[in-house]
């Protein structure tokens, strides 16, 4: 990836009983100086927030972070909707927006919300082609019109606002190609980081399709969910027995993650907590502890 700072983020809740909480820890993300806040898309769970709602309080109560549904609930937000609703949060913010992408996973679930069911490869050509029209109706210009397989819109306007990077969640190799022909960022699914096979055997298929699209592969960013637990002391396997990442202390932390800037070119990390230590203290070592000793570490390495 070209040199530049990574970003930190973290993931808040979507659930009901914890709003406050969620409200709370975000602003504190904010004032900490992290750059991203993540919040889930599962509309068809009666116990959580709405994604894009929650998003849009959060990013009105703070004034630097970025907002990310991690990712998008395609298959239930039409794509010309879609572009309405990260338009003009983006308008409403300075552009403190990201738009996730998903094709749709849990099709038994989302099928309850009355939205017709798609095969896995209709899934995927409904992604791309979302992304693709959620583009044309950003950045203003003249009236579009758009004839695809899953959308169809006439001589409609697009919004005056410049259209957010586009990252997407894709897991499948068809998904996977998708991200390297349109998207501008990909979160590895299932919590794989940049030692694990998922990422190994995925990460080619998107360089290879950006080559086939005739872009460079490294506009592509790789942005890593990442649960673990931020422990007071050393822990003597930092990894699992499989590979996995389990955590570690401060400076384990640190170590772990500026090896993957640097040798694997990871654009970015956001923690989700995975233990019973308070929220604000895992928050707050990971924020004002890891964050600026990695940015540190790789801003000393590429000068």
């Amino acid at each position: 990836m070209p040199p530049h700072q990574p970003l930190f983020g973290t993931g808040v809740s979507t659930a009901l009983g914890e709003v406050e909480e969620s409200l709370r820890l975000a602003v504190r993300a904010d004032r900490q100086g992290l750059d991203l806040i993540t919040v889930s898309d599962h509309p068809y769970y009666a116990a959580r927030l709405d994604a894009y709602a929650q998003l849009g309080v959060v990013l009105g109560r703070t004034g630097r972070v970025s907002g990310l549904v991690s990712v998008t609930n395609l298959p239930s937000r039409p794509a010309p909707m879609l572009a309405r609703t990260v338009t003009s949060l983006s308008a409403l913010t300075g552009g403190r927006l990201v738009l996730g992408m998903g094709a749709g996973g849990l099709w038994d679930d989302i099928a309850r919300l009355g939205v017709p069911r798609l095969g896995p490869g209709a899934a995927v050509r409904a992604l791309e082609e979302a992304i693709t029209l959620v583009r044309l109706l950003c950045g203003g210009g003249g009236a579009v019109t758009f004839e695809g397989e899953f959308y169809e819109v006439r001589d409609l306007e697009p919004a005056p606002v410049e259209a957010p990077p586009v990252w997407t969640g894709s897991v499948g190799p068809r998904s996977l190609e998708v991200t390297g022909r349109v998207a501008d960022g990909w979160i590895p699914g299932h919590a794989a980081d940049w030692l694990s096979p998922r990422y190994r055997e995925s990460r080619p298929l998107i360089d290879e399709a950006a080559v086939g699209a005739g872009r460079d592969p490294r506009d592509v960013a790789t942005v890593f969910n990442l649960p673990g637990v931020i422990t007071d002391a050393p822990l003597a396997a930092p990894r699992d027995r499989e590979g996995r990442w389990r955590g570690g202390s401060v400076a384990q932390w640190v170590e772990e993650l500026t090896g993957a800037v640097l040798e694997f070119g990871a654009a970015g990390f956001v923690h989700f907590r995975t233990d019973d230590t308070p929220a604000e203290v895992t928050l707050g070592r990971w924020a004002e502890e890891i964050a600026p000793a990695v940015r540190e570490a790789v801003l000393a390495a590429r000068t």
